[in-house]
C-alpha cells in the first residue's frame, strides 16, 4: 500500500509543478500569417469587410459544415457582428471593430464558454505590379489562470494553419 501513498504524492507534485509553469508562461499570444494577391485592394477588402462572405473562405466552415450562424443586419463594417454554434455546442462571435477601406480591418473574437476573446487585424499593403500584400493577425490575453496559459505556446500550431489555408482560399477566390 505504501506504492499507492507515493503514487499520490508523485502526481500531486507534477500537478503542483506543472501550476507553477503555468503561472511562469507568457500571458499572451500572437498569431500572423501574410500572403501576396493579384487582386485590387477594393475586391480583397469586400470579402473581408462582409461577414457573409467570410464562409466562402474562412477555412474552419470546411470543418463543421453544420455550423449554425446568423449575422447582424448589416453583416459588415463598423459593429457588424456573426454569431455562430458549432455542431459540438461551442459557440462564438466575430464583431467588426473597425474598417478602413480597402487597408484595414480590426474585429474582436469571443467564446464565452472558455471565456477567452481575442483581437485580430487584417491589412492589405500594395505591393508590386498591382498586387496587394494581406497580413492576418491575432492577438489575445490568456488570464491569469495557469492552466489557460498553457494555450499560449501552441495557439501559432493551432491558429496559423487555419490562416494560411483561409488566405490561400480568399487569394483563389479574389484572382478569378
Amino acid at each position: 500500500m505504501k506504492w499507492l501513498f507515493w503514487i499520490q504524492v508523485g502526481l500531486i507534485g507534477l500537478l503542483a509543478v506543472l501550476v507553477v509553469i503555468g503561472f511562469l508562461l507568457p500571458r499572451s499570444y500572437r498569431v500572423e500569417r501574410s500572403l501576396t494577391f493579384r487582386a485590387a485592394p477594393e475586391v480583397v477588402f469586400s470579402k473581408l469587410n462582409d461577414l457573409t462572405a467570410w464562409r466562402e473562405w474562412g477555412g474552419w466552415y470546411e470543418r463543421d459544415p453544420g455550423m449554425k450562424l446568423s449575422y447582424s443586419h448589416p453583416a459588415a463594417g463598423v459593429g457588424a457582428w456573426s454569431e455562430w454554434t458549432t455542431a459540438g455546442g461551442g459557440r462564438g462571435r466575430l464583431t467588426i471593430t473597425g474598417s478602413q477601406p480597402p487597408a484595414r480591418l480590426e474585429y474582436n473574437l469571443s467564446f464565452p464558454e472558455w471565456r477567452m476573446e481575442s483581437r485580430g487585424l487584417l491589412t492589405l499593403t500594395p505591393a508590386a505590379g498591382g498586387c496587394v500584400t494581406v497580413a492576418w493577425t491575432a492577438e489575445g490575453d490568456l488570464g491569469g489562470n495557469p492552466f489557460s496559459r498553457w494555450f499560449g505556446p501552441f495557439m501559432d500550431r493551432i491558429l496559423g494553419p487555419d490562416f494560411e489555408n483561409s488566405l490561400a482560399k480568399l487569394r483563389r477566390l479574389t484572382e478569378k
